[in-house]
């Protein structure tokens, strides 16, 4: 991807996994965007999910995961610890790489208008979308929650939100509510859990150190009750942690708790965090003298690395250390990683090869006319080359289950049963890994088999080698399918598998 932009959606569901994991699938159902993180909270009743994609698809993935929200979550009948105006309630975009915060203010505005115009989700903007000053603060937005808001934009047109109805046309959407979308930097959801229950001394610390109450620069705060744990949260997020760093606010939040004789039980990020928010945390408390960044040996190797790259030189050497490392462990005496997660690789190799060619073609302005055809095909093959990466440590893992399944005591009937039923469902799981790898690998070779009468002609062999790598990974797959299969007692099942590998065949 040439840009990057982190979306990190807010849904009002924390305890149901099977709505959660429809709304991910939603978010994912579409090329350049990637899952980085999920989070569920029950007592909160809120889920933060954590994407990454590029400019031009971001805005999309967000609406696919607001409009499946808004069909499963309906606010009349939740409850939980956080604010909440939405179904899908906060959908930031942050840069991260070849964007501008300009450029997500402009992705902001186009999905809070899409989400009215498709959905009748009323929205409001936000941060440096924010179109009123007083709206640059999600809290002043959400003041009243769900229930209120639903009654004052009826009565009071400065409620109203930026797309939606008209004064004294209608409010909020029945069930899902209205959203928040905004453009910012990047935000560390930090929580500290406090020794107590008492929820009145987690809001007075609250209050003490949030930027609203004239404490510290950059952080909102608020007291949680962790009902189900017992617990009282200082919940905060921290808008800018160069300007107040999460060390700062843990010493504060321990002082103030310290004060009122209880003792901080733990602390908790919420989402991702940024690598320099946790190396200055460690440098804060360390007390380490003349500090800087590239002490850190992955900062280090990074720099190296991508010094390496960008002058083009050594390439060949390190390059050839990460292979070696994986043929290495092929070649060890252990059964993974094995041929399921080889054909794996070979797969991701032929999408990668294919990519190459891509954008090789893309530098020609003679085949402009093919340019927009090229960049479907290549973000298509991005996402296959992702799938068939995981699908690496997916088959290893799920031999592996497997094998421990067989391990499994049968001294006894009731043992025998019990390791029977494990090495079956370990065996579908095992045989349904690579059958995922196949089919990936097929679609890899029909991308780029499209790609022979598109792209240059001096990339010819890269798309042969790709084809070959993507026939190797697809017949390897389908022989570790076979291999599971008589392990499997579930005739239908093995049935099934068998007409599912016949359509790969053909």
């Amino acid at each position: 991807m040439q840009t990057i932009v982190e979306c990190v959606p807010n849904f009002s569901e924390g305890r149901d996994r099977a709505k959660v994991d429809a709304i991910i699938q939603a978010l994912l159902d579409g090329p350049e965007v990637y899952l980085l993180d999920k989070e569920m909270d029950a007592d909160h009743n809120r889920s933060v999910i954590t994407l990454a994609g590029s400019a031009e698809r971001i805005g999309e993935a967000a609406l696919r995961g607001m409009g499946r929200a808004a069909e499963l979550i309906d606010l009349n009948h939740h409850q939980g610890a956080h604010p909440r105006l939405g179904a899908t309630d906060v959908v930031p975009f942050v840069p991260v790489s070849g964007v501008t915060l300009e450029d997500c203010v402009r992705i902001a505005e186009w999905v809070a208008e899409q989400a009215w115009q498709r959905f009748h989700i009323p929205t409001y903007l936000y941060e440096a979308a924010a179109r009123r000053p007083e709206r640059r603060n999600l809290e002043n937005i959400r003041r009243g929650q769900f229930e209120g808001v639903c009654q004052e934009v009826l009565t009071n047109s400065d409620r109203l939100p930026d797309f939606g109805p008209k004064f004294g046309e209608g409010g909020l959407h029945p069930t899902a509510g209205a959203t928040v979308v905004g453009a910012r930097k990047f935000l560390i959801a930090y929580n500290i859990n406090l020794a107590t229950p008492e929820v009145a001394i987690a809001k007075s610390i609250a209050k003490k150190i949030r930027a609203s109450s004239g404490g510290f620069a950059c952080v909102k705060a608020m007291g949680v009750d962790l009902a189900a744990r017992g617990l009282a949260q200082v919940s905060m997020n921290l808008t800018d942690y160069e300007t107040t760093s999460i060390g700062t606010v843990f010493d504060a939040v321990q002082r103030e708790a310290a004060a009122q004789g209880v003792a901080v039980a733990a602390s908790e990020i919420v989402g991702l965090i940024p690598r320099r928010a946790l190396e200055e945390a460690a440098v804060h408390y360390l007390k380490v003298e003349n500090y800087r960044p590239d002490l850190i040996v992955e900062n280090r190797l990074a720099a190296v690395l991508q010094s390496a790259v960008d002058s083009k030189q050594s390439a060949i050497p390190p390059l050839h250390g990460l292979a070696e490392r994986f043929v290495d462990a092929v070649a060890a005496d252990t059964p993974t990683p094995g041929g399921g997660s080889v054909s794996a690789l070979a797969g991701a190799l032929a999408a990668a090869l294919g990519e190459m060619v891509c954008r090789l073609t893309l530098k020609k302005k003679s085949y402009a006319q093919h340019h927009e055809a090229i960049q479907a095909s290549m973000a298509e093959l991005a996402g296959l080359r992702a799938r068939l990466m995981e699908a690496i440590d997916r088959d290893a893992a799920s031999y592996d289950a497997v094998m421990a399944a067989f391990k499994m005591p049968k001294s006894t009937s009731e043992e025998q049963a019990t390791r029977a039923k494990a090495i079956e469902e370990a065996s579908k799981i095992a045989a349904t890994v690579p059958l995922e790898t196949a089919e990936l690998a097929v679609e890899a070779a029909r991308v780029v088999k499209e790609l022979e009468a598109v792209t240059v002609p001096q990339a010819a062999s890269d798309l042969k080698v790709a084809l070959a790598l993507a026939a190797a990974g697809r017949a390897g797959a389908e022989e570790n399918v076979r291999a599971n299969l008589p392990s499997i007692g579930d005739r239908e099942w093995i049935a099934d598998m068998e007409a599912k590998l016949r359509v790969l065949d053909h």
